[in-house]
């Protein structure tokens, strides 16, 4: 079936089914309907037990809530019709571990052969249940670690760093007990002006932990207070070399490695989330495309300008089944559009400072929601897991 010009058009296609023709300045965009979907970001929950500096729940609007199991073991069910679906990330703005069912929620994704990754600030990993994460083969621990010294850690997340420290040890422990290299420990440290002269005594501490990588991110600035602290700008700015370290694994040696942020606006803009065709499940089984459109929340620009984001959700499950979103019309146009990044670029723009549609997170052209002037299509803020 063909429509008019200027409509999407809808076409049976010989090689997987279905795709979408869209009529775009004057040509024809093909957008198939494939089930390609290679990742997934499970909140398994919207609280945490911490309180951060640099957390968007220091501004936001949306509810402490936990994912229903039903709704987890749906997801698990339909990920039998996704064929390329290798990983699930269990992360998010809540701590995972607070939730009852986490363990239960991994081990239905093991047996479904599904890599495993899990973010954690590491405040509730006791020996039990670092047992647990290795005889699941859980395949990484991603820690939250914004600081080294005492002092600056506990400024930034409000307990003291010696618990999340020996809380890691034990599952270094846990892992050389059964013999096993897995999870893998990596490091995720939020850099800001405080904090980011303690990278290089980070490495050492990574090595007596185990950790292999340290992902080094810039501030999201949700207040004014953590606007002062951001290192990134317009014009280029030096990222210094770090020295990897050591790390023994079982009778080998590897080299860790520091895996840093872009620090300026460039020209280059390209979206993680999409290019890796990951998406992300809220707690309410709610289906957004990155981290970025996955709450309600504001934040201050590289500007300075606060902008308002809501949370934009191509379906929900289990009233629809992932493959049914990941499909959809909506959804195949936006992954186009972000691939092509056929937006503006917003910090670029002489009209910026008066601009009201960015305080909406609009564009003056292109896609709305925009991502005109997002800073992880800029790979300035990063999450765990993204081009991994």
């Amino acid at each position: 079936m063909i429509q008019v010009p200027g409509e999407v058009l809808h076409r049976r296609s010989a090689v997987n089914g279905e795709f979408w023709l869209e009529a775009h300045d004057g040509g024809l965009l093909l957008l198939p309907r494939l089930a390609d979907l290679r990742k997934l970001y499970v909140e398994p929950t919207t609280a945490c037990n911490l309180s951060c500096r640099t957390c968007a729940r220091q501004n936001w609007s949306d509810p402490d809530a936990w994912m229903d199991i039903g709704v987890f073991q749906r997801l698990i069910e339909q990920t039998a019709e996704l064929p390329m679906l290798r990983r699930i990330e269990f992360c998010g703005i809540g701590e995972p571990l607070t939730h009852p069912d986490l363990l239960d929620m991994i081990r239905m994704a093991r047996e479904r052969a599904l890599a495993v990754t899990v973010s954690s600030n590491g405040l509730l990993l006791n020996k039990a249940i670092c047992e647990e994460l290795v005889g699941l083969r859980v395949d990484r621990l991603v820690l939250s670690l914004d600081g080294v010294e005492p002092r600056t850690y506990e400024d930034i997340r409000g307990i003291p760093i010696a618990d999340v420290l020996a809380n890691a040890r034990l599952l270094k422990k846990a892992k050389e007990e059964r013999g096993s290299l897995l999870p893998a420990l990596e490091i995720e440290f939020v850099a800001m002006r405080r904090n980011a002269r303690e990278l290089p005594d980070l490495a050492r501490l990574a090595s007596e932990l185990g950790a292999t990588r340290i992902l080094v991110s810039n501030v999201l600035a949700h207040t004014e207070e953590m606007y002062e602290q951001i290192l990134y700008g317009y014009g280029p700015r030096g990222a210094s070399a770090l020295p990897g370290w050591p790390v023994q694994t079982g009778a080998w040696v590897v080299w860790g490695t520091f895996d840093l942020p872009r620090m300026h606006w460039g020209a280059e803009r390209r979206c993680r989330f999409v290019q890796d065709s990951a998406a992300v499940i809220g707690w309410d089984g709610g289906v957004s495309p990155c981290y970025a459109l996955a709450h309600n929340y504001d934040y201050l620009a590289l500007d300075g300008r606060r902008k308002k984001v809501s949370r934009y959700l191509q379906g929900r499950i289990p009233y629809q089944s992932l493959l049914e979103i990941w499909t959809s019309e909506e959804y195949a146009r936006f992954r186009s559009e972000v691939k092509n990044f056929r937006f503006p670029s917003c910090p670029d723009c002489e009209l910026r400072a008066t601009c009201d549609l960015r305080e909406q997170n609009k564009g003056c052209w292109g896609w709305n929601p925009s991502c005109a002037d997002c800073l992880y299509a800029q790979d300035i803020v990063r999450c765990p897991g993204a081009g991994r």
